[in-house]
């Protein structure tokens, strides 16, 4: 209840007051009185309940705008607070790890100069062009002879040759016996995308690149090839082609994810997007793209207009395992409703609660955030080990001292907070959660976050800003193909423009047991 509804209650019982006071001491029901004080009483435990809030706000504000950016703190939370820095200024200057390649606990890196940025070298398969300039020779004024070749300078740049359209013409020559009795001969037309289309391979990939990995608006697209190639190709065009093309490769999105579903082992997230719903007058309808990660592996896309149970009931129907999910209630109501189905949680959204607090001075976060960043050390050592190895060394380093005293010291702090105070709503999060979040230690397979999953949200959410809407419902399902095949290509390394023109130019011919060959999992380019 807000201050208006208890202002409102307020005056209610004055006025209810009031009224009794009019009339004969005789007339007025006790029990009328006493229902009264009772509910003054509530009233009043309310109103302190709700000044001890405002109260507390008001200090974190005042705090943040006029005083000190932390509350004092004690030695020992001093200490903490500074090696937190360092390890953060650490990091921050340390370069990414390359591979399973990781700093050691008790290596820190040194202070040191700014280096030289160096050159990387061109790669060696990089096509390369050779222009030769020759001097202008004359002969030697000494002994009249010409000069001869000693060497060479050679000096390196990259170019860039701009895309251009072309008009292929496929040309079958008709022949026949001029008896005219043994008909006309003329060659099988090959296998195209859409027949009777004037879309080429090449023209197919670059459309869904450049608007489902460069985020590109049909607009945009319409207007550079009109402005930079003098061609008008309509985006009502564009959209019709895309949907041919979603329709081929959506067989091997699926099986792509009953792949991934055999695995036992997925993250879950979900994160909404605009929908241009003609049903929906005078606004964009919400839609929502579900993301399913295996660790590693591929991801896999769908489109629903709900944020409810059932889409994600209903993908996940037969699936036996483990899901890595946030503490959206409908991932704990479908673990509870489906048996077959276990959730963990991720320790990066409790993080963010006590990052939150940190901010807005609540020094009792600084120790939770070191004991959370111990975690994450142990997870930078094992990293790469197998699930097994992985599995024995959290049990033993993580479980026994680290996770248990971090649940005594926030059972402990938790009744000392308002609820609604930023560090009381991180240790609420965490308590709660705290079964959910201890559950990767159950399996080496399992990671301590969903992070990979939210990677792979990213890009989407670049497109969000690009292309701001999907044109219409029935769109969804196409974005969430596409995205699902760039999107596991991504995590593989694979060259997103060189899988898309093999696949599309197998597709046509492919037989249903040549599919799972397709999948980013299993492909390899085709000779030509």
């Amino acid at each position: 209840m807000n201050i208006q509804q208890l202002q409102e209650e307020y005056d209610r019982l004055c006025q209810r007051i009031k009224a009794l006071n009019q009339q004969p001491a005789s007339a007025i029901d006790p029990s009328e009185w006493r229902e009264l004080v009772e509910n003054l009483e509530s009233l009043t435990s309310r109103y302190r309940l709700q000044l001890a809030e405002a109260q507390a706000h008001i200090a974190e504000l005042t705090r943040e705008l006029f005083g000190p950016k932390a509350d004092r703190l004690t030695p020992e939370q001093q200490d903490q607070l500074n090696q937190l820095l360092q390890d953060m200024e650490a990091e921050s200057q340390q370069p990414a790890p390359d591979g399973d390649q990781v700093l050691e606990e008790e290596e820190t890196p040194k202070r040191s100069k700014r280096k030289r940025r160096t050159r990387h070298p061109l790669p060696v398969e990089m096509e390369t062009e050779t222009v030769t300039i020759e001097p202008d020779l004359a002969p030697c004024p000494c002994c009249g002879k010409m000069p001869g070749r000693i060497g060479e300078e050679v000096s390196e740049e990259i170019d860039l040759i701009p895309a251009r359209l072309i008009r292929r013409r496929t040309v079958r020559p008709k022949y026949a016996c001029p008896c005219g009795e043994a008909g006309v001969a003329v060659a099988t037309l090959p296998p195209r995308l859409i027949p009777q289309s004037k879309l080429g391979l090449g023209l197919a990939v670059f459309i869904v690149l450049a608007r489902f990995d460069d985020h590109l608006s049909y607009y945009r697209l319409e207007q550079q090839f009109r402005e930079r190639h003098g061609v008008e190709i309509p985006r009502q065009q564009m959209v019709q082609w895309i949907e041919h093309i979603a329709n081929w490769l959506r067989p091997l999105v699926e099986r792509m994810w009953q792949a991934m579903r055999a695995s036992g082992y997925l993250q879950v997230d979900e994160t909404p997007v605009k929908v241009l719903d003609p049903e929906v007058k005078g606004k964009a309808a919400q839609g929502y793209l579900w993301f399913y990660a295996v660790p590693g592996g591929d991801v896999f896309l769908e489109f629903d207009p709900s944020r409810g149970l059932d889409p994600v009931r209903r993908r996940l129907t037969g699936f036996a395992g483990t899901i890595q999910t946030d503490a959206y209630e409908v991932y704990e109501s479908l673990s509870r409703k489906e048996s077959a189905i276990a959730r963990i949680g991720c320790l990066a959204h409790a993080r963010r609660y006590l990052y939150k607090a940190l901010k807005e001075s609540f020094a009792e976060a600084v120790w939770f955030i070191t004991q959370i960043r111990s975690l994450y050390r142990i997870e930078d050592k094992i990293r790469g080990l197998p699930s097994t190895e992985r599995h024995a060394q959290r049990r033993l380093q993580a479980a026994p001292e680290i996770w248990n005293g971090m649940k005594a010291r926030a059972t402990e702090l938790q009744p000392t907070l308002l609820p609604q105070s930023t560090m009381g709503k991180a240790l609420n999060y965490f308590l709660n959660e705290y079964d959910a979040l201890t559950g990767y230690l159950q399996d080496g397979r399992f990671e301590i976050d969903n992070n990979l999953v939210e990677n792979a949200i990213r890009p989407t959410a670049v497109g969000r800003k690009r292309w701001l809407f999907i044109g219409h419902p029935d769109a969804g399902w196409r974005s969430a193909v596409l995205y699902s095949l760039l999107l596991s290509c991504r995590r593989r390394g694979i060259n997103p423009n060189d899988y898309l023109t093999d696949v599309l130019r197998r597709l046509p011919n492919a037989t249903v047991s040549e599919l799972d060959s397709l999948l980013p999992a299993n492909w390899t380019p085709h000779p030509d």
